[in-house]
């Protein structure tokens, strides 16, 4: 027990240390992603101004266009097919599904690529994502506006930034902007005015309109930032600790009822077969002292059987030992040939009835047994009914057994079962009713959707109802001189109630209209496999 417990700890310390590798490595994915997506969101609207531009001109004026659209970006643009741009398939694929693709190094050099719907491919070499386009972009913008009158220019806006670009883009009035005097100033004399938004983490650009006073409000962009390292350590720290109370609690927990159950086995072990362990929810453990309860109990009961087998078996041999010693004596004594021969007769018959009790008592240790093989198939019963029928007819010609046959076609009549145990089954309640009738049993078979029944009914005295739960125990006979006068040992009911078990259902016993009893088998016409 301690070493499982000093596994579990380990185990603990290896989870620990897997929590913070993982929970490392989940913030650097977790932060590239959210650069990936930033980059996108910048460089999407402002590179789908500039596509829109070259595709309305034809191919003759768009150098001179890419000329001024590169002063205006103060970056390097270049046009050309799509096959020589260096990207892959996967690479093109994104493109023309994103509109826009990002390539960008770690030291935020790189390149950016927008297909142009004539085949063409435009490339943009860039320095700085954020600083060289937010100022292109303003310039783009104003261009656009600068052709339509002042009453459309807003809803232009308002498209471009549901459609485009991932920040707002508005037309306000000076009193809107909020800004400060001297700031007002510079931007009256023409400037692009930047400035610091809410909480340091955007960016705000104003830009004046030359034919109006309202002015070009580009943002707030945000400004991307990485997880900070402290907060990088806090999560994997919060998240260790978390895991650690967890397992802990857990561990304890289980620790505690593994002690229960190891104490439970210790005192089954010193001989305490009533020893057992209180069962807890539904999980492994709980599952485990389920099953160690049924073994327990299991156990105790296979060692009840064995007990009350040994007493049985040594009070069953004594009768036909004994008669065999004095067959033996009246052999020796015997005066004539015919004297002889018919002690010898008795003696065998003597030897047939042990065989026949050897017989029947390894037939219930082995249905007693942990598992019997049982193969199921699907068997006509009423065909085993003919056997039984038969078979004992010959045995008690004085009896009139009954076969009542089931009116259903053949294909209907089966069931899923062991022909060998259900033949000894049947057997045994048939030859039981015919040992206690008076003159007629009766044996029938019935059936539904779900279950099969068979019954055997007698017309002897019957069995009274405080009495039908003991006819089933192993070497008990109801009447109390335990004589020969009926035959048997005790053993063919217990064998019954043992196949039926086995056979996933239920023996019964109750009164019959004939007369006497009524012994009734019940299991499912389709096993569990």
């Amino acid at each position: 027990m301690t070493s499982i417990f000093l596994r579990i700890y380990g185990g603990l310390l290896f989870t620990l240390v897997l929590v913070a590798v993982l929970s490392g490595l989940a913030v650097t994915i977790i932060n590239g992603v959210r650069l990936a997506e930033y980059r996108q969101e910048m460089a999407e609207g402002t590179f789908s101004l500039v596509a829109e531009e070259l595709q309305r001109l034809p191919p003759g004026q768009r150098p001179e266009a890419l000329a001024r659209l590169e002063l205006v970006l103060g970056i390097e643009l270049v046009l050309l097919p799509h096959w020589e741009s260096g990207l892959d398939h996967e690479q093109l694929d994104r493109a023309e599904r994103q509109g826009v693709l990002v390539e960008i190094a770690p030291d935020n050099r790189g390149q950016i690529f927008m297909p142009l719907n004539d085949g063409m491919m435009l490339r943009a070499e860039i320095n700085s994502l954020t600083e060289q386009l937010a100022y292109g972009t303003l310039q783009l913008l104003l261009e656009r506006l600068y052709p339509l009158p002042p009453e459309a220019r807003g809803g232009v806006l308002a498209e471009l930034q549901v459609h485009r670009f991932g920040y707002a883009l508005e037309l306000v009035s000076p009193e809107q902007s909020q800004l400060s005097e001297p700031q007002l100033i510079r931007l009256a004399k023409g400037e692009t005015l930047t400035q610091l938004g809410e909480g340091a983490g955007s960016v705000l650009f104003f830009s004046p309109l030359k034919d109006e006073p309202r002015l070009l409000k580009v943002g707030p962009v945000r400004l991307f930032e990485l997880y900070p390292f402290k907060l990088l350590m806090s999560i994997v720290l919060f998240m260790s600790t978390s895991v650690s109370l967890a397992i802990y609690v857990l561990v304890r927990g289980l620790e505690r009822r593994l002690r229960k159950l190891e104490s439970a086995a210790t005192h089954i072990s010193r001989g305490n077969l009533d020893a057992r362990v209180e069962v807890r929810g539904a999980d492994s453990v709980g599952r485990l002292a389920m099953a160690f309860n049924g073994m327990a109990s299991h156990i105790q009961r296979l060692l009840s059987i064995q007990k009350e087998m040994i007493r049985g078996v040594s009070h069953e041999l004594r009768t036909p030992v004994a008669r065999l010693r004095f067959g033996l004596e009246m052999v020796a004594d015997a005066t004539s040939e015919s004297q002889r021969m018919r002690h010898l007769e008795g003696m065998d018959n003597d030897i047939q009835e042990l065989d026949t009790l050897v017989d029947e008592i390894l037939t219930y240790a082995n249905l007693e047994q942990g598992s019997p093989v049982i193969h199921f198939r699907r068997e006509d019963i009423d065909g085993i009914l003919d056997q039984v029928t038969r078979e004992q007819s010959q045995t008690n010609p004085d009896i009139q057994i009954e076969h009542r046959r089931s009116q259903l076609p053949e294909m209907m009549r089966k069931a899923e079962v062991e022909r060998r145990y259900m033949h000894r089954a049947v057997q045994n309640l048939v030859g039981n009713a015919c040992r206690y009738a008076r003159g007629r049993v009766r044996v029938s078979y019935h059936l539904n959707a779900e279950n099969c029944r068979i019954d055997v009914e007698d017309d002897g005295p019957g069995i009274p109802e405080e009495q039908w739960e003991r006819v089933f125990t192993p070497f008990t006979r109801l009447d109390d001189s335990r004589t020969r006068a009926s035959g048997g040992y005790g053993l063919g009911l217990s064998i019954v109630r043992r196949i039926v078990y086995w056979h996933n259902g239920r023996a019964l016993v109750g009164h019959s209209d004939l007369g006497g009893a009524r012994f009734s088998i019940v299991w499912p016409r389709k096993q569990r496999r």
